[in-house]
């Protein structure tokens, strides 16, 4: 029987994508593995990888089609021996797309409501394509690469996850909804309730509230709906606290200008790092982690997460938004690495090549406005992680010492708390062991 391709969840979050290129065609035969097609999702280009093995009979959504939605059939295979021409016959039909040249133009006019759009009818697909959910019972799990990563990552057996992949796969965005207690079976803990999101006005009640002319259509991109699903969701769903001090970095400052001087060059005489305020950010928050271990958690209500190694995600911005690469087991690493890696996240975060596992995840975040000349704000915590540091300009500013009013270079940083997973007790030790590292930067080399 043949199998059809579906679009794959490339993502936890992602919902549709735009198919970009196909790198196979009609008639070529495929590996399990084999790369088959690119796709553009919210935040990055990523190749897709075939599962299964056979001839591409029938590609029914052309390449550069848009917002093709995640388990619409995107092609169909004909297994070994089948007849191609048949299989091709039988493949779904696909709903009309649009391609990514016909963006929806700007207006100078409110637009009338849209009606719903209709649901897209497929044929039933073939019984070769449903395959029961991944058991333990001795059979194979299916799952992917990046949901075993995940799952061996959050501490979850992936035999216990609910598939919703192609074939029963446990994919990524079925990590996720394990994280937060749903689809993870767990004795005597009910699974959550989904979440629903507040309903809001209209876009017509919106438009209606301004002048005919004096505004244009922006229409969002994928990444500007997956910020404000994922941030409406965490600001609805996580009980926020926010813990703020002041941190005299007047010896960062001294070992930083240090060190920098000190970077061997290359032949052409450019350093070999060269390090910033944020890289010794990282490192201590990195480092309070591992000496307040309790904050060091997600939260499920299947139980709590409590992480080994502190997977530090950093807030970097990019055109229509922002992306949180994550510097794994920061604790280990030194500062000149943390400060090579992160040059290297955020020049692929501005080019969008971010691979899923280059930013998913992680145990905390820092989220710097320092450089725009904030000198204090709250972030908003991102899920799975528990806090988040946000962190404001280093400036000089009048303090006291030994009774006497002198000057020194400070800066404030707060931290917001998941209150579910950590307590104003807990939250405030891990920021003052924070404090006690960017205050002492000698502390984070020994």
């Amino acid at each position: 029987m043949p199998t059809n391709i579906l679009m794959p969840a490339l993502s936890p979050t992602m919902e549709k994508g735009n198919l970009a290129k196909w790198l196979k065609k009609e008639g070529d035969k495929v590996k399990s593995g084999d790369v088959i097609a690119e796709i553009e999702t919210d935040k990055a280009t990523m190749e897709v990888e075939a599962v299964d093995e056979g001839t591409l009979a029938k590609i029914v959504v052309p390449a550069g089609t848009a917002d093709v939605p995640v388990n619409q059939v995107i092609a169909v295979l004909a297994g070994e021996g089948e007849d191609v021409k048949a299989a091709s016959s039988s493949a779904a039909s696909a709903p009309a797309a649009k391609p990514q040249a016909q963006a929806a133009p700007a207006a100078a006019a409110p637009a009338p409501a849209a009606a719903p759009a209709p649901q897209p009818q497929t044929a039933p697909a073939p019984a070769q394509t449903a395959r029961p959910a991944p058991t333990h019972d001795g059979n194979r799990v299916f799952s992917s690469p990046l949901a075993r990563r995940l799952a061996k990552d959050a501490g979850i057996d992936v035999s216990r996850i609910q598939g919703s992949g192609p074939h029963g796969r446990v994919v990524a965005r079925d990590v996720e909804a394990a994280q937060s207690g749903k689809g993870l079976k767990a004795p005597g803990v009910a699974p959550a309730a989904a979440y629903v999101p507040p309903a809001g006005p209209s876009d017509q009640q919106v438009r209606a509230l301004f002048e005919d002319g004096s505004y244009d259509v922006i229409p969002h991109d994928g990444m500007r709906r997956t910020i404000a699903q994922r941030l409406t969701q965490s600001t609805q769903t996580i009980p926020h606290f926010y813990l703020t001090m002041d941190c005299n970095i007047d010896k960062l400052m001294e070992a930083r200008e240090a060190i920098n001087a000190s970077a061997p060059k290359d032949k052409d005489g450019k350093p070999a790092y060269k390090l910033s305020v944020n890289d010794f950010v990282i490192k201590a928050l990195a480092l309070a982690l591992q000496k307040i271990p309790n904050a060091n958690v997600s939260w499920t209500e299947a139980g709590m997460l409590k992480h080994k190694h502190s997977d530090v995600g950093v807030a970097v911005a990019m055109p229509g938004g922002l992306i949180t690469p994550i510097v794994r087991k920061a604790e280990t690493k030194s500062l000149s690495t943390i400060s090579n890696e992160m040059k290297d996240f955020a020049a692929r975060a501005r080019a969008r090549k971010l691979k899923p596992e280059e930013y998913q995840g992680g145990t905390t975040a820092v989220s710097n406005l320092g450089m725009y000349g904030i000198k204090d704000f709250t972030a908003v915590i991102n899920p799975p992680h528990a806090t988040i540091l946000a962190v404001g300009t280093g400036e000089q500013r009048a303090i006291v010492k030994d009774g006497k009013i002198e000057a020194a270079t400070i800066m404030s940083v707060t931290m917001s708390c998941d209150h579910r997973a950590v307590d104003g007790a807990l939250g405030a030790e891990l920021i003052g062991a924070f404090k006690g590292f960017i205050e002492n930067p000698v502390m984070m080399v020994v």
